[in-house]
């Protein structure tokens, strides 16, 4: 930041404004108590009308605006911020860089009267944000709207320099454009997804225990799950979380996996109808176990005392196994 005296460039921009003008003012701004007050309550103590206090400010804007020339320098330095953000600024994080935590009342109040800044209210879609270009909207509309529908359609986290690459009209400004957007965040490793992905906003237990086994990128026993999301979450708690939701699967004594990475429900019994019912043919025994293995974490016994039952499975004198239809 710098050497820039913003409570004397505001008091000394103030002094060209009759009295009743700066008052209004300064309280619209939060220059008395650090706090903007309302058209109706600065009208109330003036016994006005919030349309009059309204023509008031207005009238000390258009004052204000002709002595600009005062700014000269703060507005080149305003400029050159903003430049380094490709011309594009969300408006807390601008505040915050140029005014720390003592002058960011000031640094709007400047931003409102010095020529050449736009201010673009929040949306649905983005946070209000500054620009030295007058109509920068149509452009961050439609990269937000490809980018969450590339997010929709890969359904996937991508990084940032996937992005990059695949927006360069956007490159020099994309970092600003991410940084107002509201749909569009990063998770704990950079990534980019959207908002509503358990990846980025994690609601709960169940979307945190998810969050734990992408991290880990294997299966886990429930209580190792209960440590990585947090101390005081009891283990049977997350055990009966995981066991009702969809995503995993249950493969070994309290072993879970996510089912996006190929996993199966059902019993070990389960499992092996569905290997031989894809198969269309004999098995030998080592195969199906083979099978089996890289979809429960069981005991080999398990798995023979299953193929046993007589109930569902036929052997024939080769000692290959097919499903019994009913």
């Amino acid at each position: 930041m710098p050497n820039i005296d913003y409570p004397k460039v505001c008091q000394n921009i103030f002094l060209v404004l009759p009295p009743r003008q700066r008052q209004v003012m300064e309280r619209r701004f939060g220059f008395s108590n650090g706090k903007k007050e309302t058209l109706d309550a600065i009208g109330h103590d003036f016994k006005l009308t919030r349309e009059r206090i309204r023509q008031i400010e207005n009238e000390a804007f258009l004052r204000l605006k002709e002595e600009r020339e005062r700014l000269s320098d703060v507005s080149l330095y305003f400029n050159d911020y903003f430049k380094k953000s490709a011309g594009l600024k969300r408006e807390d994080k601008a505040l915050k860089d140029l005014g720390g935590n003592k002058f960011q009342i000031h640094v709007y109040f400047l931003f409102n009267i010095i020529d050449g800044l736009w201010r673009f209210k929040e949306t649905d879609k983005f946070y209000t944000f500054w620009s030295i270009e007058p109509d920068p909207l149509d452009m961050v509309e439609q990269f937000l709207n490809s980018l969450k529908k590339k997010f929709q359609k890969a359904k996937r986290l991508f990084a940032k320099e996937e992005v990059l690459k695949e927006e360069q009209k956007h490159a020099d400004i994309i970092d600003s454009l991410l940084e107002i957007a509201k749909e569009i965040e990063e998770d704990r490793q950079g990534r980019l997804g959207l908002v509503d992905w358990p990846e980025i906003r994690p609601k709960g237990i169940k979307d945190k225990a998810y969050l734990a086994f992408k991290e880990k990128g294997r299966p886990l026993h429930f209580n190792e799950v209960a440590r990585l999301i947090a101390k005081d979450n009891h283990p049977q708690t997350v055990h009966n979380e995981l066991i009702r939701d969809p995503r995993f699967v249950l493969i070994g004594r309290g072993i879970y996996a996510l089912k996006e990475w190929g996993y199966k429900a059902g019993t070990v019994n389960d499992i092996i109808k569905d290997i031989l019912r894809k198969a269309g043919r004999g098995m030998s025994r080592e195969e199906i176990i083979n099978k089996v293995e890289k979809q429960r974490i069981v005991k080999r016994n398990t798995i023979l005392l299953n193929l046993s039952d007589k109930r569902f499975f036929a052997r024939d004198a080769a000692g290959r196994y097919t499903l019994k239809e009913d």
